[in-house]
């Protein structure tokens, strides 16, 4: 395995009570690289990452993470793994330094006091040192989270839906904290249910029902969908929806904002089905680049149809 490499891996499969939750997983992670894991609840998101992260042991399958076996080396991927849940688990009645240094002590962290101060102001704590955890915003808990859950200088983050309910500023600050941290060549594996945030990601990997149906930088899945978009504006759009969902080979019809995206797998049988909307003076067509969420609401629908 490479230096370069911080997860390797082929053939990942587990089972629970008979249930195949995923089913053969492979792919390869760059060191220094945020990779998003997406998909429907239940599509076997968060237990890619723990078998990735050697916190679940896979029933099948093989690979190696930060030079470690996933199977037979999981104590020392353990070490090297920070693990921050959506839910804010920290303690609402110490303070933001306070619940630091106790997760310090507990990391058995050297010059523990040094590194608790360093990363309160490598996250932009400092204001708020003092201020008790309960009486934080939902963005400035998770930016504490996330400082607590670097502190014993993990290799790889593991963060379960980080930004959940935090509000888009907050947001936003929370990602860029993560690219720096990237930076540093800190590997990120995420997941996460907003379009936004995998287009944050380096590259990304959707999932359902167990399977990867798509995988590579946000381009990449976009481009290799085989979806072609059109974008139409006029009046009377929800009517118009619903004479276009009636429509052949229009495979999605999606409100985005004061316009609808038109989208299907065929671009030349797309077109020649919407030819007599095409036509309409009041219309304005414009074909498009599709985006995330066209592409994975495409995929979400092929997979519901494989799966009867």
């Amino acid at each position: 395995m490479s230096e370069a490499v911080a997860i390797d891996v082929h053939g990942l499969s587990k089972s629970f009570d008979g249930k195949r939750v995923v089913n053969n997983l492979s792919l390869q992670v760059p060191r220094g690289e945020i990779f998003g894991f997406l998909g429907p609840n239940g599509s076997g998101k968060t237990t890619s990452i723990r078998m990735l992260c050697g916190l679940l042991i896979p029933d099948a399958g093989e690979g190696k993470c930060l030079g470690y076996d996933v199977i037979r080396e999981t104590a020392q991927i353990k070490r090297e793994v920070g693990y921050m849940t959506q839910r804010f688990s920290l303690y609402e009645d110490l303070s933001v330094r306070e619940n630091m240094d106790f997760v310090a002590r507990i990391y058995g962290v050297e010059n523990r006091e040094r590194v608790v101060d360093a990363s309160i102001e490598r996250l932009g704590l400092g204001k708020r040192r003092d201020q008790l955890a309960g009486t934080l915003s939902g963005g400035w808990k998770q930016r504490l989270a996330l400082a607590t859950t670097t502190l014993h200088n993990p290799k790889l983050l593991l963060l379960d839906e980080p930004t959940a309910g935090v509000d888009p500023k907050a947001r936003r600050d929370f990602w860029l904290a993560i690219h720096d941290l990237a930076a540093e060549g800190i590997t990120v594996l995420v997941s996460t249910h907003y379009m936004d945030e995998a287009e944050r990601c380096h590259r990304l990997a959707y999932l359902s029902y167990g399977h990867i149906l798509a995988q590579g930088t946000p381009s990449e899945v976009v481009a290799n969908s085989g979806l072609t978009t059109w974008m139409v504006k006029g009046p009377n759009l929800n009517q118009l929806a619903e004479k276009l969902r009636g429509v052949s080979d229009a495979a999605q019809v999606v409100p985005f904002g004061d316009a609808l995206h038109v989208s299907g797998t065929d671009a030349l049988r797309l077109e020649a089905a919407l030819a007599p909307y095409l036509m309409q003076a009041d219309l304005t067509w414009t074909r498009t680049q599709p985006g995330l969420e066209d592409v994975f609401i495409q995929l979400v629908s092929e997979a519901v149809e494989e799966t009867g």
